[in-house]
């Protein structure tokens, strides 16, 4: 059976596999904040159906709650240990079956398994908040390994923690034109690609928000970290296929285990 991942935007993707259907960081807004969606049109309903749904670390635009609000009564949630007291907002989702999870923790729905795995970025909720949550990384465990990042750096143990995996969603960019620490820009991210070693990837979260007023600022760093990420990792990863996705476009993967 294929595994069909579609990229709507941001970090949020959809991964179907085994039957199940897993959503990463929904994010359905116009604007959050600073940020502006600048590119692709916002996720049509139907994105927000789910079995279950990833949320990797505690930033409004990878937790946001209006568009968690948005998900049919009963779904599964998976959140960061912590999360609920980090974000009061959470007790508004009472139609949801939320869970806090850590590194190692296995969670199985339906076909798949879904496994927490580490990341290195700040797992707070900013601007302020002490460090209450860590950052994650998902495995989704079913006809493939399939790698959601979330936000994170390169770190030496990468590839032991995450383990063999034959897809990897790989954040590529942000949303403004400075990258600090605890992120992948495209280099870095090729990097990631090597030491991993799946069969296929997809660059995400890259050019769709920006911040207001900042049209001007360094413009290529919003338009082009999905293409450098193509042409380092073909120069890194020579062996894994790349599928640089538009908003809302899909690609379905044969994977051979």
């Amino acid at each position: 059976m294929p595994v069909e991942i579609t990229w709507w935007g941001h970090a949020t993707c959809t991964v179907e596999d085994s039957n199940v259907r897993v959503l990463t960081d929904p994010l359905f807004a116009r604007r959050l904040a600073h940020l502006r969606r600048r590119r692709g049109d916002l996720p049509p309903p139907g994105a927000r159906q789910a079995d279950v749904v990833l949320v990797s670390h505690l930033h409004a635009d990878h937790l946001h709650v209006p568009s968690l609000m948005g998900l049919a009564p009963g779904t599964r949630l998976l959140v960061p240990r912590g999360a609920r007291r980090a974000v009061p907002g959470l007790r508004r989702l009472a139609h949801l079956r939320v869970s806090e999870v850590a590194p190692g923790d296995e969670t199985p729905v339906g076909d798949v398994v879904v496994r927490a795995v580490p990341a290195r970025h700040d797992g707070r909720r900013l601007p302020v908040g002490p460090h209450r949550s860590p950052a994650l990384g998902y495995v989704i465990d079913g006809e493939a390994r399939t790698y959601f990042a979330g936000d994170t750096g390169l770190f030496d143990e990468m590839a032991k923690e995450v383990g063999p995996v034959e897809v990897a969603l790989l954040p590529v960019g942000g949303w403004g034109p400075y990258l600090g620490e605890g992120h992948l820009d495209a280099g870095r991210a090729a990097e990631a690609l090597a030491r991993l070693a799946p069969s296929s990837a997809v660059p995400v979260h890259y050019g769709t928000y920006w911040p207001i007023g900042m049209d001007a600022v360094r413009p290529h760093e919003f338009h082009a970290p999905g293409d450098e990420f193509v042409r380092l990792a073909a120069r890194r990863a020579p062996g894994v296929a790349v599928h640089r996705l538009g908003h809302g476009e899909s690609v379905r993967l044969e994977v051979a285990r």
